[in-house]
């Protein structure tokens, strides 16, 4: 079930928001584990058995690992919790990957399982994980209330999207959060900005990736235009669901924290990856990178430390050679600002932010192939080095059908509108005027949304995949 769809705006979440605010306060969690679970089972209900599984295993070793802090077993009960899940992981995830890059290597044909892929097992495992991690690390106690923990990692705001909560983050929120009417407010409208970005910009913008793919009248400037619609495709669809995310947790009691932080006004790379999906990048940080020895260590071993967490990034994303290819081409990037051009971009604002945003576009691209001839067949459109014209009539065609929303798209991946608010917001009169207006805004905003819905339009979800 898509947050972007009619049955959860008008169904599933109205019945849920009204049984969690009329029950008491003991039983609210219960009606959260529900519903996500029933959430989660929407689309694939045989998987809502792994997904019990994978938290009675966290569960468990939670309590085994506390119980035993003061000895060995507590490290191979942490061991046996991380190859497990990740052993879980691996095989919906990668097992046909797996065998499919044997068979190229040996020559040999064993048929694939066909496994699908569990929607949003990357992210609930990964929660699963920092959870016990951070239990041994004697950061945080085991949850012994099977329904608060189980709560926490089913919880459908952030189950198949993110961002990656940490237990650490929300354990006292299970039991103890507020529920006031300013919260609910600040949710609402955190909720339907990300419903506009993901509705309104994202969904129009994939319309023309999608027509890029089956066009027969390619050019130079479309080539890019579509590898542009595709990086702020992604932006707005990814950044749409965490907004979504953080606004249901507001209006459920609970502080998530921010995924996203205007990653295109970056001047390097390094910094891009800052504010870009930040939940993935601490994760990766804290339970990969520092525990290998992050920069601590001589430089050979923590070039090494740097390519193994963009490694690991990439597969992350998906069972294909693209995501390798492309987080080990940000690994390089990252190494070579390290080394080198890190303080000349960071003291070049315009250089800076004109290099981020070329990388970005090839680096989308990379992400975006469905193999190497298709990778391969974009870039030679894009630079020139095929049979292809600067300009085509369809690319006249599209840059007039949607250059007010690419231009919109640009702005809004910014925050010039966000500073302008703020500034006019400063003169009372003006606020009190904004304020006023706001909702009315925001109800606009709404009423679009449900339009584009009920007319069937394009509503795709890139991050089903991962």
């Amino acid at each position: 079930m898509l947050f972007s769809s009619l049955p959860f705006l008008f169904y599933f979440l109205p019945v849920v928001l009204i049984l969690y605010f009329i029950v008491p306060k003991s039983l609210k969690n219960v009606v959260l584990l529900v519903a996500s679970l029933f959430f989660y089972g929407w689309g694939e209900p045989k998987y809502v058995i792994l997904m019990i599984v994978s938290i009675l295993l966290g569960y468990i070793f939670g309590l085994l690992i506390e119980k035993n802090l003061s000895t060995k077993k507590a490290k191979v009960f942490v061991i046996l919790s991380v190859v497990i899940n990740l052993l879980i992981l691996a095989y919906f995830k990668y097992v046909d990957f797996f065998i499919g890059s044997f068979n190229a290597i040996t020559g040999l044909s064993i048929p694939f399982l066909k496994v699908s892929l569990p929607v949003g097992i990357s992210f609930y495992t990964f929660q699963i994980l920092s959870y016990t991690i951070d239990v041994y690390k004697g950061q945080i106690k085991a949850q012994r209330n099977l329904i608060n923990l189980a709560t926490y990692i089913t919880m459908f705001p952030q189950l198949i999207a993110g961002p990656i909560v940490r237990y650490a983050d929300i354990e006292n929120q299970l039991t103890k959060r507020n529920h006031t009417f300013t919260k609910i407010s600040e949710g609402i409208k955190r909720f339907s900005i990300g419903l506009a970005k993901k509705v309104l910009l994202a969904n129009l913008l994939g319309e023309v990736v999608s027509y890029y793919t089956k066009t027969t009248d390619p050019s130079i400037i479309y080539s890019w235009l579509s590898a542009l619609c595709y990086s702020l495709q992604i932006f707005f669809d990814f950044s749409g669901y965490s907004d979504m995310a953080i606004g249901l947790g507001k209006i459920f009691g609970f502080d998530f924290m921010e995924n996203f932080n205007y990653p295109f006004i970056s001047k390097t790379i390094t910094e891009f990856w800052r504010r870009w999906h930040i939940s993935l990048g601490n994760w990766f940080r804290d339970y990969l990178y520092i525990p290998c020895g992050g920069n601590r260590v001589n430089n050979l071993r923590w070039l090494i430390n740097i390519f193994i967490v963009w490694f690991a990034t990439g597969f992350w994303h998906g069972a294909s050679y693209n995501f390798i290819l492309w987080g080990l081409f940000y690994g390089f990037l990252l190494v070579l600002e390290k080394l080198f051009t890190y303080n000349y971009l960071d003291s070049h604002p315009l250089i800076g932010h004109l290099y981020v945003i070329f990388i970005t576009i090839l680096g989308f691209v990379l992400f975006n192939a469905t193999d190497l001839s298709t990778l391969g067949l974009q870039l030679a459109n894009m630079f020139g080095l095929s049979d292809i014209p600067i300009l085509s009539y369809e690319t006249i065609y599209y840059l007039r059908s949607y250059g007010v929303i690419i231009i919109i798209s640009l702005i809004a991946s910014t925050p010039l509108l966000k500073n302008i608010v703020s500034k006019l917001k400063e003169n009372e009169k003006i606020k009190l005027f904004i304020d006023l207006v706001e909702p009315l805004v925001y109800l606009g905003l709404f009423i679009i949304v449900v339009a584009y819905l009920v007319d069937g339009s394009f509503n795709p979800f890139l991050y089903f995949r991962f």
